[in-house]
């Protein structure tokens, strides 16, 4: 009866963070999606490359937000709402600080990257555009992900899907019209990816409101950094780590050519989406577990864990089964070269 209850629970608050992860990685898969019917095989190319720098960006930020999540659920269930407001304060400088370093990395250093990671001769100049004008609008990416972090920690992880799901929309008309209409290619669906972003950024900082207040002088670095930094540092070396092995299989691949790179661009997206569903159990670990640590509630705690573990291994055999006897099919969604398909 327990543990109904708890995976009644767990499933209502994982499947809104399940569905906002699914839209954000939608971007990238509809970039490739329309790209590929649109654009051309170098533009496919580029997206492929570029939206691999920016997942490593992207669910690296994602990760090390988590600790953020973390903190704020176990104050909530301490009942300490000034510390999670140090927890918000803090978060923000600390945020605000690696997306100058990432909008100065991706925006000076797009070419270098685009020729580290091995971009076909035809698809270097459209994978630095795209890199260069993700980078330009890393700011938004890190915002949303950072307030989607704190609701997620306040027990609301409806919101942020709401607010993606608007995102999603954006950034598929924005596609149609400055890849299939314009013929802007590899570097419009870097601009509709942006511009989606900082819709969804800018709507949920202005419609969602916080519990308590916040004043400015809250927004410092203060003893709560050190805490989400020692949390939040392993997840996103974790993620960091497995997005960078990514990365030198991309560049492998791409000295293989266009095809080659096109369909390796193809799986990637595929896997990303299998992944989502561990990523999904884990943010909502983060928050189910730690309100419960927080309220003293150990053994709620320990048998959160052990249910997210179950429902984790069911959708990971799902899965399994359905990219092995269907990953032609899935293929085929991104792309109409057989050639890439093959790949």
């Amino acid at each position: 009866m327990i543990l109904h209850s708890i995976l009644k629970k767990l499933a209502l608050f994982m499947l809104p963070i399940l569905g906002a992860l699914v839209l954000q990685a939608a971007y990238g898969a509809v970039d490739l999606l329309v790209v590929g019917r649109f654009g051309s095989t170098s533009g496919l190319s580029a997206v492929s490359t570029g939206s691999q720098v920016l997942n490593l960006v992207t669910f690296v930020v994602i990760q090390f937000a988590t600790a953020i999540t973390i903190l704020i659920a176990r104050y909530l269930g301490e009942k300490k709402p000034e510390r999670i407001v140090s927890v918000i304060g803090g978060g923000v400088i600390v945020f605000a600080a690696i997306s100058i370093v990432l909008f100065f990395l991706m925006v000076v250093f797009a070419h270098p990257i685009a020729v580290l990671m091995q971009a076909p001769a035809e698809a270097v100049d459209l994978t630095t555009s795209y890199v260069r004008i993700c980078g330009s609008g890393i700011f938004f990416i890190v915002a949303y992900n950072l307030m989607a972090a704190i609701f997620r920690g306040l027990g609301d992880s409806k919101s942020p899907l709401l607010f993606v799901l608007v995102a999603c929309i954006v950034n598929i008309v924005g596609d149609l019209i400055l890849v299939a209409g314009l013929h802007l290619d590899a570097a419009g669906a870097a601009l509709a990816t942006v511009f989606a972003q900082a819709v969804s950024a800018v709507i949920l900082l202005i419609k969602k409101k916080l519990p308590f207040k916040i004043c400015r002088s809250d927004f410092r670095l203060n003893d709560q950094c050190g805490k989400f930094f020692t949390i939040g540092l392993p997840l996103a070396l974790q993620e960091c780590l497995t997005q960078l092995s990514f990365l030198a299989l991309c560049a492998f691949v791409n000295r293989l050519g266009l095809e080659a790179s096109s369909g390796y661009g193809v799986a990637c997206k595929i896997v990303n989406f299998a992944m989502l569903i561990p990523s999904s159990l884990m943010q909502s670990m983060a928050s189910f577990v730690s309100q419960n640590v927080g309220a003293g509630n150990q053994k709620r705690a320990r048998q959160s864990m052990f249910t997210g573990i179950g429902v984790g291994l069911f959708f990971g055999c799902f899965v399994f089964a359905l990219v092995l006897l269907k990953g032609d099919v899935l293929s085929g969604f991104f792309t109409t070269e057989s050639a890439v398909i093959r790949n």
